[in-house]
């Protein structure tokens, strides 16, 4: 059966540019935000396991430094990623988005690696965190530019959303691998919680063999003037002879936009022309728009969310490890197949943004009605939860 990889395409781009190689491409190194997805949060669900407990000593710990414990291994995994991200951009810029790609998963594997091998050694845990997290942060930077550069503009949208999807699979998968050795592994042996953390380095594993294959992006040929490798590199992604008028009007249209930013060093290199080109017509809206959807997605506590779910769902009265793991696995479904499948691909890109916001302002309301609702009971809980769900709720208002 013929796959259908020119499905809503919505230009006359020939067929051939909508190919499996291109796709191919993009799911190799989309295992990058596999990796990303799955080893995110991994440690929220790894550290409820009692193997975990028992090895790193967390019984003998109040509850209270048990969450202080995963809040810093937390927040030095998120420290290795802005760091990446941040310096990472100009590696790539130098050395190529292939090269990149490749640093990036050798210190993801290494990261893994310390983790995996950190048998009841937090400061192992600690370190892993932060190296893993550089290298992820580098990857998320990393591939969606190198899927946009090498992907044809009628369906540059989909590819670079296979990152996303795989993203949201990975995480979908690391809620129910620790349910799943949770349920199948005896406690006492320490295999149950190394599985969970060995599995992180699959993805990347498969993705430093993958990139082998994938070629550099044209664009960053064609940026450091090498026009042959530019056009031969387009040309085979393309599936196209390089003499077709596709692949001569493609290259012609990098060049332009190549040669009208190759202005003089002195131009080039002033903080007013930088700043200039950011609030420039047709740049700013652009970014204005990317920078609020992300922070304002980022402040609704997702985040909070995936990667302390087990110890959430304990505190809304879900007991037992079995039953919390388990609950953490439905939330991951959830957000997998109704964010990615349903919203993204059924009905549109825009409209699912005012749906479930609508959805996520009913949630968020029903978080500040609860703690008044439980004190009318007689059970009383911490007010400090209402006008905690209220700053959340006001960055998706203004989302909406």
């Amino acid at each position: 059966m013929r796959l259908r990889f020119n499905l809503h395409a919505d230009n006359d781009d020939p067929p051939e540019v909508r190919n499996w190689r291109v796709h191919l491409i993009a799911v190799v190194v989309s295992m990058g935000s596999l990796a990303m997805g799955y080893d995110t949060a991994v440690i929220g669900g790894t550290m409820a396991l009692d193997s975990f407990k028992r090895d790193f000593g967390l019984n003998s710990g109040s509850q209270h430094w048990r969450d202080t414990l995963q809040g810093n291994i937390v927040s030095t995994f998120q420290a290795g990623t802005f760091f990446g991200a941040l310096l990472t951009f100009a590696i790539g810029e130098k050395f190529g988005r292939k090269k990149a790609i490749m640093l990036a998963v050798a210190i993801f594997l290494i990261g893994g690696t310390l983790m995996t091998c950190s048998n009841g050694h937090l400061p192992l845990v600690y370190a892993g965190r932060a190296i893993a997290g550089f290298g992820i942060g580098s990857v998320s930077l990393l591939v969606p530019v190198y899927i946009a550069e090498t992907s044809p503009p009628s369906i540059r949208g989909r590819l670079v959303g296979i990152f996303e999807i795989l993203s949201q699979a990975g995480g979908m998968c690391r809620f129910w691998i620790n349910y799943v050795v949770n349920r199948t592994i005896p406690v006492d042996t320490k295999v149950q919680w190394i599985i969970p953390l060995v599995l992180q380095l699959l993805p990347g594993v498969l993705l430093l063999c993958g990139i082998f294959w994938c070629p550099e992006t044209p664009r960053w040929y064609a940026k450091q003037e090498r026009w042959e490798e530019a056009i031969a590199t387009l040309s085979w992604i393309r599936k196209l002879p390089a003499s077709h008028k596709y692949v001569r009007g493609e290259l012609d249209e990098i060049r332009r936009q190549v040669s009208s930013r190759n202005l003089s060093s002195e131009t080039r290199n002033t903080k007013r022309y930088s700043i200039s080109r950011i609030f420039q017509k047709g740049t700013r809206n652009r970014i204005g728009t990317g920078l609020l959807l992300m922070a304002f997605q980022n402040l609704t506590g997702v985040n909070i969310i995936t990667y302390y779910s087990p110890r959430i769902f304990e505190t809304l009265g879900v007991q037992g490890t079995d039953t919390k793991l388990f609950a953490t696995g439905f939330y991951g479904v959830a957000i997998t197949t109704v964010d990615q499948w349903f919203w993204s691909f059924i009905i549109s890109r825009t409209t699912p943004y005012m749906i479930t916001s609508l959805g996520y302002e009913f949630g968020a309301g029903r978080q500040k009605g609860e703690p008044y609702e439980e004190r009318v009971n007689g059970h009383d809980h911490d007010v400090g939860g209402k006008p905690a769900s209220e700053h959340i709720e006001n960055p998706d208002v203004l989302e909406k």
